[in-house]
């Protein structure tokens, strides 16, 4: 554990929502894992949806994308040696896009999936391992129909209050909502994408 005993018995550890249908949700949720490993706190990212990357010798299947550059950036950063600088774990629960770019995976293989990240996010919440976990695109798995809505209030709920939470998705749930401390809305005003211009190695993932 990054942070003083101390600081995490009096701390309050806060509700982060980040959602809306413009880009920068993922990229202000890797900016706060940031931060936290910069003031000493040890951060879990686990990424629901996301495809893991693909074993040695084989080929992305169709839906998945490749691992994104911060969390490449993030596995290499946790070699340092330096010991004033948190921890970042990363890890990816999920099969990939579901329903688009190409998916053809069965609808129970999407669901399976992000229901053992749903208990793996309950299990790195309770170890009382880490300072700050994100959850990217847990509200996005509700959108989809991948779990409820209900069952993420609940993981929110059940976190100890010196833990750091933050997740991600497009949708303004009201009761996601009201379980959170801190709300912020991306909203989008202009898209390269709707100009044909397709996402950019580096700056989209």
């Amino acid at each position: 554990m990054g942070s003083n005993p101390l600081v995490r018995k009096t701390r309050k550890g806060l509700n982060i929502f980040y959602y809306g249908k413009g880009k920068g949700k993922t990229t202000a949720a890797m900016g706060l894992a940031a931060r936290a490993a910069g003031a000493d706190m040890d951060v879990f990212i686990l990424q629901f949806v996301k495809s893991k990357a693909a074993a040695k010798g084989q080929k992305l299947q169709s839906g998945e994308w490749p691992i994104s550059s911060e969390i490449l950036f993030f596995n290499a950063a946790k070699k340092s040696s330096v010991k004033s600088i948190g921890k970042i774990t990363t890890e990816q629960t999920g099969a990939g896009f579901v329903g688009i770019l190409g998916d053809k995976k069965q609808r129970s293989v999407h669901i399976k999936e992000a229901n053992k990240g749903l208990l793996l996010a309950k299990k790195i919440i309770n170890s009382d391992k880490y300072d700050l976990i994100i959850l990217d695109e847990l509200v996005s798995a509700v959108e989809l129909g991948l779990f409820s809505e209900k069952e993420v209030v609940a993981l929110v709920k059940q976190k100890p209050k010196h833990l750091h939470l933050a997740y991600t998705g497009h949708d303004a749930f009201e009761n996601i909502i009201a379980c959170s401390d801190l709300v912020s809305e991306i909203k989008m005003i202009k898209h390269p994408y709707y100009k044909g211009i397709l996402a950019q190695r580096g700056i989209d993932f």
